[in-house]
Parts: C-alpha cells; structure tokens; sequence
C-alpha cells in the first residue's frame, strides 16, 4: 500500500458516552486507518486541527465481527481506534465543542 498522507489516517470521530466523559481530561477517539501507527495519528491530529500539540495516543485493534445470512458466513472490517490525549495548554479541538 502507498503512504499514508495526514488526510487519510483519521477516519471519523467517536461519540459514545465514554468518550464524551474522557473529554473532560482532554483525551479525544476517533476511527483511524488500521495501518496507522501513533506517530502517523499524532502528525494528523496536529496538522487538521490548530493550536493542538499531543502529549499521547493510544490504539487499540478490533477485529471484525462473525456475520451469517443463512448458510453464508462472513466477517465486518476490522477496525482501529485511537485515543489521543492532548497537552494542557493545547487548544480543544473544535467538532467536538457543540456536543
């Protein structure tokens, strides 16, 4: 596969309860590319959003789910998130401001 530019590595944001709650501490989760490693993830965040410097990223790997209809099984895509804890002077990143 070709390199990853910035763009690419995030995916999405994600919105559940637990990670509204770690906004308090500034930590962020959003859906990555899953051959993204944390340095890829750090520049990302960094260059999409002003005023954000990283202190840490941690990933975790989700493998697809076993799916079946009838006789046919199948797998989801397995995915990968990353939960990215920003410095105390960082600004916050704003699309997660109104929610």
């Amino acid at each position: 596969m070709a390199s990853l530019q910035y763009y690419d590595v995030i995916l999405k944001p994600v919105i559940t309860e637990k990670s509204m709650a770690g906004m308090a501490e500034k930590k962020y989760t959003f859906l990555v590319h899953p051959e993204a490693n944390k340095i890829q993830v750090k520049d990302a965040v960094e260059k999409m959003f002003s005023g954000v410097k990283v202190a840490s990223v941690h990933t975790m790997n989700n493998d697809g789910k076993k799916k079946r209809r009838g006789l046919t099984f199948g797998k989801t895509a397995k995915t990968k998130k990353a939960i990215v804890q920003l410095t105390e002077e960082s600004a916050d990143i704003e699309i997660f401001e109104g929610l």
